[in-house]
């Protein structure tokens, strides 16, 4: 029986979150596209002196102030101690104690014998201790996506190197005798396109795909499949099969997965396209749980598995969160698919609120792949209707594309 598209999303997410590794710890530079495996806290006070936020003079008392020094970032002051004193400070300097006010360069003169004045701004021009954190507080919790921000305030804090999960490895295996990989397709020979598709995307949801992680085409039979297979659990924590999810005479998928005393997490989703997907959790040679992803031949059939059970996988395997879905407005009504859950590839607008669904949307095809931002979901026995609003499935883009 086919399971609810929502529920098998949670399946696999739940699974690799069962799985996720220990937290390791890894230089900053080393950090990017990591999660956070422990919350990130507070080394010092930020700031952890109180620090000038302008060019010009630590004064005390009244004007005219008499210099007595210089204060450059880096250092550490003496105090003031004598009223009608000041010495100049850079931004970023280190307030010396017995302070007052701090006065702007651009708001300061010197009369002929160098004495200063000016007057004071009514808010202080420097940043107290602590006033952005306090020692030991939480700045970010547990399953925070580290971020070149995240980097920037660990940075701050003291901190050479974070605790993070560790980086799921994926591989991918490509069956089918029909497929080609290089040239034009014919004479009954397909183009092998998820080569080059899959593992470029699982990139983008965090894995990493070692150029050995990706075999194919591999031959339709069993002993060939069972051989792939085993290679890519060896390499890998996620498996991506293509092709071979049914029960055809060259399907040999379900029996290698019965060889390897394979558990299934989902077997088969009701979602169009994509229905004949699954997700097993496999011993690895180390004893740790692996997982095969077994994506169905077609192109925008093995996306939809993709996004559905590979990408909460991992995010459960990262530590994170199973990302909500964004609710978008329809610009044209989208159909149902009966009992099934219909994902329907759209493309949105510049502000990333409004989905048009586009053309080309076959299971075999990747045209309308190629011009979609991802998929409308329209729930089982439902319509959808032009301006109604409902969930976003979206793809995983790269920096800077839109929306």
């Amino acid at each position: 029986m086919p399971i609810d598209w929502d529920k098998a999303r949670t399946l696999a997410y739940e699974a690799g979150r069962a799985a996720a590794g220990p937290a390791e710890h890894v230089a900053l530079a080393g950090a990017d596209g990591r999660t956070l495996a422990e919350p990130l806290v507070a080394l010092a006070d930020l700031p952890a002196f109180p620090t000038s936020s302008i060019d010009g003079w630590a004064v005390r008392g009244e004007a005219p102030w008499r210099p007595i020094g210089r204060v450059l970032a880096g250092s550490t002051p003496p105090p003031l101690t004598e009223d009608g004193t000041c010495v100049e400070i850079a931004t970023g300097a280190m307030v010396p104690s017995g302070a007052a006010a701090l006065v702007r360069v651009e708001e300061s003169a010197r009369d002929a014998e160098g004495r200063v004045s000016g007057t004071p701004r009514p808010q202080p021009e420097w940043r107290l201790a602590g006033d952005e954190a306090r020692r030991g507080e939480e700045l970010l919790p547990a399953g925070t996506p580290v971020d070149p921000a995240v980097l920037g305030m660990a940075a701050t804090c003291g901190y050479d190197t974070i605790p993070v999960r560790p980086q799921p490895r994926a591989a991918l295996l490509v069956f089918g005798d029909e497929l080609l990989t290089s040239g034009p397709p014919g004479e009954g020979r397909v183009r092998d396109s998820l080569s080059p598709l899959v593992p470029a995307w699982l990139r983008r949801y965090g894995a990493t795909v070692d150029s050995g992680a990706v075999l194919g085409p591999v031959r339709d039979t069993l002993e060939a499949h069972l051989e792939a297979i085993r290679h890519g659990l060896a390499v890998a924590d996620v498996v991506c099969t293509t092709g071979g999810t049914m029960h055809g005479p060259v399907d040999h998928l379900h029996p290698a997965l019965s060889t390897l005393d394979a558990e299934y997490v989902v077997n088969t989703v009701a979602v169009r396209p994509g229905f004949p997907m699954l997700l097993a959790r496999v011993a690895g040679p180390d004893g740790r749980p692996r997982f095969l992803a077994g994506l169905p031949g077609n192109p925008q059939s093995a996306v939809i598995a993709l996004v559905s059970l590979v990408a909460p996988l991992l995010a459960g395997l990262h530590g994170r969160d199973l990302p909500a879905l964004p609710r978008v407005e329809l610009a044209a009504p989208v159909p149902g698919r009966g009992g099934f859950t219909h994902l329907a590839l759209a493309a949105l607008d510049a502000d990333g609120r409004r989905a048009t669904p586009v053309g080309h949307a076959g299971s075999s095809m990747l045209r309308g792949l190629a011009r979609a931002h991802g998929f409308v979901v329209v729930r089982p026995d439902r319509q959808a209707a032009a301006g109604e609003l409902v969930s976003f499935l979206p793809l995983p883009l790269s920096p800077g594309e839109r929306p």
